[in-house]
């Protein structure tokens, strides 16, 4: 290719670029003058896109383009100086323009020459005509202009990018602009998840730094108690007669352990600080991989107002779209799944459930019909609700469609609820038309919907007001990349439950395990719920230990639900998924892996699945029993643990937190009391507060530390100052952990705990 027609080749992308953006802007400012033909700056912003669409194309050499666009532009013109007042047929035809003009930036679906011609002809006869017989010009309909085609989404580009809202020349297009301004360039998806997937990773290896750094804190401790032993020794060996040799070789022992611990305080202080700021830049790191592939929820209404609209139209009925949350941040796989189910509920929701206009002016609605779609964040969910003001569902009709399918027996059908009822709408090939047409009537449509939103791992639920209307709720995760989840132990491995299928957790009692035919049940919100082992279902070895309780998940998927027991509660996390490699198949019961912050794998389970293996297991006999352990465990010691802080609410939150745990807690309100505590009474572990009265937590750790029977005891600061002086401080003193209220959480004090002294029991 020469170098000219690599010029012009790049010019037509840019161009088609700039299509891409210019025809959004025509699109929503056409939508909004069709409901009030007055607003000046939605004129003005049509007007302007028109106008930079025509220059576009002029400089690429597309006069089919310039055509189009300069008609359009003359139009809105003379809207803007009030000899045009727009009506509906004249908004069909601007938007019968700005289609004209994305096929012609799309080779692959450009119109036939013929097709131009015509619209600006007509267009052209609209304007003289105008021009002759003044502003109140006739309907479009008189001049014979065809009407637009009923088809409304201008393509999307490759990355599903929203393009500019604004007017941007062509040659400016190689790097496009967001509508505050900040430059965007293209990047593969590919490489978006091997960023993230490298950032997690980073992320992940920064905190394998922390346990190595509380070794060498105990190191450290465990060569000064070294060198105070050696003083000692020396002090002891003052009042014997040693050999010049002994008292050299003594001295040299002395100063090379001192020279040692002088060296390993340097550098303990150099590996904290690096650690800290390593862990600080790769959550950094990480939080922007992560932001780079969330989009707002706008990109996925690219075109839907629009189509709303002309579907309306298309089956003789007034239909407004409005959108809130459009700006609500969603990961761009996420968005591109939810393309189509959206679809399918914004035309089932004009087809079926907008009435046409006369029903809705008899039953005294407004003649246009509204459909709501609201976009919002909810515990890491992205949420969605679309809600119509139509007639809702007629469920006596929807109840003998059931029967006549033979779904279900008369009988029951008359029993079912609202909800029962509802459900059935959702099944393969179920439809309430009679009859098949372009839009609706093939029994395919919510069967689709709810396939597709279980792919994304989510949710959607169908509610209605007879004579008011139909609500569809759908919950998805925000991103396919990070899942919330609860991560447990089974058979000595670590296994992930996606908090999105997680009904509650609970520690049962080996009296709350009742026998319902012959399989093993316990009372959940007013029913009994089947009991399962996770061991087996995930092959793993049954666990042996003697808990008093069972730790049990309560997992649902739509009206299954099990209670699955499993060794322990890790805590809850937020896991990057981490595909499985493909060679591998599809594993039974498992959807993912991921790394925990301490670098281990752990596999996240598939709960759809797991639950199909449940009911396996049920049909084949095959369910195991759980062991229930009778309460005859011998007592042993539970550690104690002494909490140090000035604010009740803090002492209060920590005692119950690791009583709960299993821990035996003492507390003390200040250093000086606490100091008081430690010498009277024996602890595995000192948590305290820096800031208190009387004394504070450094002077009480540098006590400790100088005290002989105390100096090995475990001590953890949690402290307000997250600083890196404070933090050194803590540490310096002698303090084997420093954890900042300000990131606290349960998870993070119980798991300092464990990673100090073990579990609760000696």
């Amino acid at each position: 290719m020469t170098p000219e027609q690599m010029r012009d080749a790049s010019l037509l992308e840019l161009f088609s670029l700039e299509a891409e953006a210019q025809t959004l802007v025509l699109s929503a400012g056409l939508l909004a003058l069709e409901r009030d033909p007055t607003q000046a700056d939605y004129l003005e912003s049509c007007m302007r896109a028109a106008h930079s669409l025509k220059g576009a194309a002029r400089i690429v050499g597309v006069d089919a383009g310039v055509s189009v666009a300069h008609v359009m532009e003359d139009y809105l013109v003379s809207a803007q100086e009030g000899r045009l007042y727009l009506r509906p047929e004249h908004i069909d035809a601007l938007l019968q323009g700005t289609d004209l003009l994305m096929r012609i930036a799309t080779p692959s679906n450009a119109p036939a020459p013929a097709d131009i011609d015509a619209y600006v002809v007509l267009m052209g006869r609209l304007l003289d005509h105008m021009a002759a017989t003044g502003p109140m010009t006739p309907p479009m309909a008189e001049l014979q202009l065809e009407p637009p085609t009923p088809k409304v989404e201008p393509p999307m580009s490759a990355t599903n990018e929203a393009p500019p809202a604004t007017p941007v020349e062509p040659a400016l297009m190689a790097k496009r602009s967001t509508e505050s301004g900040e430059r965007v360039l293209r990047v593969t998806a590919e490489r978006l998840n091997s960023l993230l997937d490298l950032s997690s990773k980073s992320l992940v290896e920064t905190q394998r730094l922390k346990p190595h750094l509380a070794t060498m804190q105990r190191l450290k401790r465990m060569q000064s108690n070294g060198l105070r032993a050696l003083e000692n020794l020396n002090v002891h060996l003052k009042d014997h007669a040693l050999s010049l040799e002994a008292q050299e070789a003594l001295g040299d022992a002395r100063r090379l352990l001192a020279e040692s611990q002088q060296l390993l305080a340097e550098k303990n202080a150099e590996l904290d600080e690096f650690a800290w700021h390593a862990s600080q830049r790769a959550q950094v790191l990480y939080d922007t991989a992560l932001a780079c592939r969330m989009r707002p929820f706008a990109d996925v209404l690219s075109g839907q107002v629009r189509m709303v609209r002309d579907l309306g139209r298309d089956l003789g009925k007034q239909v407004r779209l409005e959108i809130e949350g459009d700006k609500t941040q969603v990961d761009r796989d996420v968005l591109e799944k939810l393309e189509a189910p959206l679809t399918h509920l914004l035309r089932n929701a004009v087809d079926h459930g907008i009435e046409t206009r006369e029903q809705r002016l008899l039953a005294g609605k407004p003649e246009e019909g509204l459909i709501r779609l609201r976009a919002s964040h909810q515990a890491g969910l992205l949420v969605l609700e679309l809600s119509d003001d139509g007639n809702g569902v007629d469920l006596e009709k929807l109840r003998r469609n059931i029967v006549e399918r033979q779904l279900s027996p008369a009988e029951t059908a008359a029993q079912l609820s609202e909800e029962e009822l509802l459900t059935f709408l959702f099944l393969p090939g179920f439809s309430l038309r009679d009859s098949v047409t372009e839009v609706s009537g093939r029994g395919v449509g919510l069967d689709a919907v709810q396939h597709m939103v279980r792919q994304l791992r989510g949710a959607v639920v169908l509610e209605q007001t007879a004579g008011e209307g139909s609500r569809f709720h759908l919950q998805v995760p925000l991103t396919l990349s990070v899942v919330r989840s609860l991560v447990v132990e089974v058979g000595d491995e670590a296994y992930a439950f996606p908090l999105a299928h997680i009904e509650r957790m609970c520690d049962l009692a080996p009296e709350d395990i009742v026998q319902v035919e012959g399989r093993q049940h316990f009372w959940h919100e007013g029913r009994h719920v089947g009991l399962v082992a996770a061991s087996q279902l995930l092959h793993r070895p049954a666990s042996q230990n003697s808990a008093q309780t069972l730790k049990v998940v309560v997992i649902r998927e739509r009206e299954a639900i099990y209670g699955v027991a499993v060794e322990r509660f890790i805590g809850e996390r937020t896991l990057v998924v981490l595909p499985l490699d493909e060679r591998l198949g599809k594993v039974q019961d498992i959807s993912a892996g991921a790394l925990l912050d301490d670098g281990s794998v752990v596999l996240i389970v598939d709960v759809e699945d797991m639950l199909r293996s449940v009911d396996k297991l049920l049909n084949t006999g095959r369910l195991e029993r759980i062991a229930r352990h009778a309460n005859q465990a011998v007592e042993a010691a539970r550690k104690r643990i002494l909490v140090v802080d000035d604010s009740l609410t803090v002492r209060e939150l920590q005692r119950k937190l690791l009583l709960n745990r299993g821990y035996d807690v003492a507390v003390a309100v200040d250093g000086m009391d606490g100091w008081n505590a430690l010498r009277s009474e024996d602890f595995d572990l000192l948590i305290t507060d820096i800031d208190m009265p009387r004394m504070d937590g450094i002077e009480l750790v540098s006590l400790l530390r100088r005290d002989n029977r105390l100096q090995s005891l475990p001590v953890m600061v949690v402290s307000y100052k997250d600083r890196e002086e404070d933090r050194r401080r803590g540490l310096d003193a002698g303090a084997d952990y420093y954890l900042a209220k300000a990131s606290f959480h349960d998870d993070a004090l119980l798991d300092a705990v464990v990673e100090l002294i073990g579990g609760a029991r000696a």
